[in-house]
C-alpha cells in the first residue's frame, strides 16, 4: 500500500506570513492606498510603510480563478490555510491590539460565497461578543453573498466592502471569469440599503462601505474610471473607492488568450486617480472636469487640478480678495484649508502676497493664477506657452503620505492639490 502524505498544517506564525502576501491584492485602508502609488510622477520613491490596518484572512484557497489574485484556484500553492471562525477571531483581535488602528477581516471564497460569508459573520461575532473587541473592524463581503448574511456581518463590523475590480463589465471575462456585474453590485446595493435602514431604525450596523477598482485591466481610459466612481459614490453612498494597478504576477490557466502578460499599469496613474477622486468628492469637480471627452487620460507630468486650470485660463487670474470659496479652491495651489484661511483673514484686512506667505500658503504654484489687490507676481507666465512647464517644475506635486489620505478636507487640501 502506498503511503499518503498529508500536508503539514501551518502554525499561526506561518499563517500570518502567508496572509501578508495575500494582503497585497487587497486594499483595506488609506495607508494601503498610499502604498499603491509609491512610484509615481515627479520621481517620488520610498519604502512602503506597514499598513495601519492589518489584514487577516479566513482562508486562502479560492474557488474563483481571477487572473490577478494569488489565492485563485488555478494556482498551485503549498502554503494554503483555512482558519476556523474562532481561530480567525483570535488572530484578528491580537493583530488589532498590537497595531492599535483596527483590523480588516477578509477571505478567499472558500467552497462558495455564502459559506464563506457565514464563517466571516461568525468570526466577527466572536470578536465582539466573546473576545470583547471594541476597536475598528472592517469586514469583507463575498461576491454574490446572501443579503441576510451581509446583515449578520454588518451587525458587528464598522465598515464593509465588496470589490468591483473592473471599470467595464466586459472586463470580468478578461480577468475574473467567475465574477459578473450582478454578483458585485447586488451585495453593494444590499450593504447600502442595510446602512440606511440601520440609521433610520437606530440599530447597530456598519456605517460605511468601500470598494476596490483595478485600473488598466481592460485598457479603459481614466474618464471611464472617474465616471464609474462618481456613479458608485452617488448610487451606493461609498465612503471610498480605492484604486490599484492591475498586475499579472503569475501565469493563470484559462487566460492564455487574453494577452495579460503585456498589460502594464504604471503606478503614477494610481496617484493621479486618487487626486482626481478627491477632486470629485471634496472639491465639487465632475468627471467632465477632470477627464473631458477630448482628453480622457490623466497626465503623468501634471496633476488634474492644474490640468483643469490650463483648460480654463479665461477665469484667471483670480483676485483673492474678492473670489468666493468655490473659485478659490479651483486655483492650483489653493485647497480647502487655504481657501478658508484667505476668507477668514480678508474679513480683517486686504490680503497681499506677503500675508499669504505669513499664512504659510506656498506661492510656488498659485502665484501664476492669482492677484492680490490687483498685483500679479507670476511674471509673464499667465500668457506664456511655457506655463505648463512652470507647473511641472514646481517640484513634487503630491506627497505619498499625504495625497492619498482620507482625512477631513482640512487635512487633505494643503497636501494633495498644492
Amino acid at each position: 500500500m502506498s503511503s499518503i502524505i498529508l500536508p503539514k498544517a501551518l502554525s499561526p506564525e506561518e499563517k500570518i506570513v502567508a496572509m501578508r502576501e495575500d494582503a497585497k491584492f487587497e486594499v483595506a485602508s488609506d495607508s494601503d492606498a498610499e502604498n499603491t502609488a509609491l512610484l509615481c510622477a515627479d520621481g517620488i520613491k520610498g519604502k512602503a510603510s506597514p499598513p495601519k490596518i492589518p489584514k487577516l484572512f479566513l482562508a486562502s484557497g479560492c474557488v474563483f480563478n481571477c487572473a490577478y489574485c494569488g489565492c485563485r484556484c488555478g494556482r498551485d500553492r503549498k502554503d494554503n490555510y483555512c482558519n476556523t471562525p474562532r481561530e480567525l477571531a483570535s488572530l484578528a483581535v491580537e493583530a488589532a491590539k498590537n497595531n492599535g488602528h483596527g483590523v480588516f477581516v477578509s477571505s478567499a471564497i472558500y467552497k462558495n460565497a455564502d459559506y464563506t460569508q457565514e464563517l466571516i459573520a461568525e468570526s466577527v461575532r466572536i470578536m465582539r461578543e466573546e473576545l470583547l473587541y471594541t476597536g475598528f473592524l472592517h469586514a469583507k463581503v463575498m461576491p454574490g453573498a446572501d443579503s441576510l448574511l451581509i446583515a449578520r456581518t454588518g451587525k458587528y463590523a464598522d465598515r464593509l466592502s465588496v470589490n468591483i475590480e473592473v471599470a467595464q463589465s466586459s472586463g470580468y471575462n478578461r480577468i475574473a471569469k467567475q465574477k459578473n456585474k450582478d454578483n458585485i453590485l447586488t451585495p453593494m446595493r444590499d450593504i447600502s440599503d442595510h446602512i440606511l435602514e440601520a440609521k433610520y431604525e437606530r440599530v447597530k450596523f456598519a456605517t460605511s462601505q468601500t470598494t476596490q477598482l483595478m485600473a488598466g485591466s481592460t485598457g479603459e481610459d481614466d474618464r471611464t474610471i472617474m465616471t464609474l466612481s462618481k456613479a458608485l459614490y452617488r448610487k451606493y453612498r461609498l465612503k471610498r473607492v480605492y484604486y490599484t494597478a492591475f498586475q499579472y504576477r503569475h501565469e493563470a490557466k484559462g487566460y492564455e488568450n487574453e494577452n495579460l502578460t503585456y498589460t502594464v499599469t504604471p503606478y503614477w496613474r494610481m496617484a493621479r486617480l486618487y487626486q482626481a477622486d478627491r477632486l470629485l468628492t471634496l472639491y465639487g469637480f465632475t468627471p467632465d472636469d477632470v477627464t473631458p471627452a477630448d482628453d480622457p487620460f490623466l497626465r503623468e507630468d501634471i496633476d488634474p487640478k492644474a490640468a483643469w486650470a490650463l483648460r480654463h485660463m479665461d477665469m484667471y487670474p483670480v483676485e483673492v480678495n474678492t473670489a468666493d470659496f468655490d473659485t478659490l479652491i479651483r486655483v492650483p495651489g489653493i485647497g480647502i484649508t487655504y481657501a478658508n484661511r484667505i476668507i477668514a483673514v480678508r474679513r480683517h484686512c486686504a490680503v497681499t502676497h506677503d500675508i499669504l506667505r505669513k499664512l504659510n500658503i506656498p506661492l510656488k504654484k498659485c502665484r501664476y493664477f492669482i492677484t492680490c489687490g490687483g498685483r500679479y507676481e507670476g511674471g509673464d507666465a499667465l500668457f506664456s506657452e511655457n506655463l505648463r512647464g512652470y507647473l511641472t517644475s514646481c517640484g513634487k506635486q503630491l506627497s505619498i503620505s499625504d495625497s492619498l489620505s482620507a482625512g477631513e478636507p482640512s487635512t487633505l487640501e494643503s497636501k494633495i492639490l498644492l
